[in-house]
């Protein structure tokens, strides 16, 4: 029933989490910030990624624009964890966006699944990152070939769950809703985006939460995709 397959890449098929955690460790030990009061690494990305998962998705609500997220987060982390971010001289924040991208880790079963649909289905990624990033994360990871399309925000002037990135989507894939499938873990940008223009969907749901729109499908773990397609 499908041809086109319509990836999100953070959180669905890249581990952010884990390449993230890795990051800020590295940070924390090079710049000492055990120094200033900091308990361990594992505090430390533990506020990042709360910290950081709520400014993405405020900006997916158009409530902030990128360079705010980059900007803020680290003196947002500082300050929840009571330390005077000026402390830190240097630019946290581009040190970090060197070494994420740069970070090879996949979510658990992501490789054996797109081995598994590469070659069924023409495959591309829709992302509400940004492009240079998403795209050195793609290459260190050693994804980049499995997908034809990678369309982010910039690219399609509009970002999920915005209709417009996903018709765009499908207009330069030569695609329709019928025939495309959206798979992503963001309930609201992914899924209530991609249902708005009809498509099917797949909610990447490890956490088992509640859907109030249900998705076509629903599961806990990428292998079970195997079993869909």
């Amino acid at each position: 029933m499908y041809k086109h397959l319509f990836f999100d890449l953070d959180h669905t098929l890249w581990d952010f989490d884990r390449n993230s955690s890795e990051c800020i460790a590295e940070l924390f030990e090079t710049h000492r910030l055990a120094d200033l009061g900091i308990a361990s690494a594992a505090d430390f990305s533990r506020h990042f990624i709360s910290i950081n998962k709520q400014l993405w998705a405020d900006y997916d609500k158009n409530l902030i624009e990128h360079g705010y997220i980059r900007k803020h987060r680290f003196p947002m982390v500082f300050r929840a964890l009571g330390i005077d971010e000026s402390a830190v001289h240097t630019d946290l924040n581009a040190e970090y966006l060197q070494m994420l991208p740069r970070k090879p880790h996949l979510l658990e079963s992501a490789k054996e699944l797109l081995d598994y649909l590469h070659g069924r289905y023409t495959m591309h990624i829709i992302t509400n990152g940004f492009a240079e990033i998403q795209a050195m994360k793609m290459t260190s990871s050693d994804i980049a070939h499995y997908f034809t399309h990678v369309i982010t925000s910039e690219n399609a002037n509009a970002k999920k769950p915005d209709p417009l990135v996903f018709h765009y989507a499908m207009d330069i894939s030569g695609t329709t809703a019928a025939e495309s499938l959206m798979i992503g873990d963001n309930y609201e940008a992914d899924i209530m985006g991609a249902k708005g223009v009809g498509l099917d969907t797949v909610f990447y749901n490890p956490e088992n939460q509640p859907a109030s729109d249900p998705p076509t499908y629903d599961i806990r773990h990428l292998n079970e995709l195997m079993a869909i397609l």
